[in-house]
């Protein structure tokens, strides 16, 4: 009985003392973790805009970079993101940048979709938090997939704002690029995050682009 007892107890123990380690790993990795996630958001927002950046980067040269090129302001209830290059002597945006986020097939997504001056016409677009099926709809994380918005525009031939992920070999519409075979969840979810800043963004432009 006694031995029971202590083996109860000394469990009791070691789990408390492995709790406080954990909690105490954590809090200390935390910080890190954090600086990651914002230098991983950074590098897809300049990618996005066309930035030029280098491969091996350090964490505080990235954030530098942003800092000199990157505006960040509102346009109406929109946060858009400049890109003016810091040797620009116009001092004009040749790219401009929108976040979107929303729920995936499994978990949140978020990313940024990157568009020319005229604020129609893509430039890039880039998903930097996903945790789709890999294969399927973590797809949406892939060059191919990707490069596929390149020069669409967020209204259609004839001027409607909004913008479609169709049936894969079914995208003839400016403003439209084929799904993910396989995902068709994933593909929805993203069309509705798109499609909702093509249509706040298209109200916006009249107070920006002149």
């Amino acid at each position: 009985m006694k031995n029971s007892v202590h083996v109860i107890v000394f469990a009791g123990i070691l789990a408390v003392v492995c709790s406080i380690l954990l909690y105490a790993v954590t809090q200390f990795t935390e910080p890190f973790r954090k600086m990651n996630e914002e230098t991983d958001k950074d590098r897809n927002f300049l990618s996005a805009l066309g930035v030029p950046i280098g491969k091996n980067v350090r964490p505080k040269e990235l954030l530098g970079i942003f800092d000199k090129n990157i505006k960040v302001r509102k346009l109406g209830k929109i946060t858009i993101y400049e890109y003016i290059p810091e040797t620009s002597a116009s001092g004009k945006p040749v790219a401009v940048a929108v976040p979107f986020s929303g729920a995936g097939f499994w978990a949140p997504i978020k990313g940024v979709l990157a568009f020319e001056p005229d604020l129609l016409t893509i430039r890039g677009i880039r998903f930097y938090q996903q945790e789709e099926t890999p294969g399927l709809g973590g797809e949406i994380a892939s060059k191919w997939f990707q490069n596929e918005f390149k020069g669409k525009k967020i209204v259609s031939n004839t001027g409607e704002a909004g913008f479609k992920i169709v049936k894969s070999g079914e995208a003839a519409g400016v403003n439209a690029v084929d799904a993910i075979t396989g995902a068709t969840r994933t593909s929805e979810r993203v069309q509705i995050m798109l499609n909702r800043v093509a249509k706040e963004l298209y109200k916006e432009r009249k107070n920006y682009v002149r």
